[in-house]
């Protein structure tokens, strides 16, 4: 599968997640910062999905053949 296919996949499938996963988020009493990442979650998932179809072994060989 192409990284591009999984990225648009990916993407659409979180703009449809994250709002209703926020929703059904419980409070908590502690205040915890709310920090963008450097990566979006569909970036994220791009990521780990082609890593699971790329056959590496382990993550560290796959970010550093792939990951740039």
């Amino acid at each position: 599968m192409d990284t591009t296919t999984i990225f648009c996949e990916s993407d659409e499938f979180c703009k449809e997640f994250e709002p209703r996963w926020e929703q059904h988020l419980l409070e908590s009493s502690l205040k915890r910062r709310r920090r963008q990442g450097a990566l979006c979650l569909s970036e994220i998932m791009t990521i780990m999905v082609g890593f699971h179809l790329s056959g590496y072994r382990t993550f560290k060989h796959y970010s550093r053949s792939h990951i740039k």
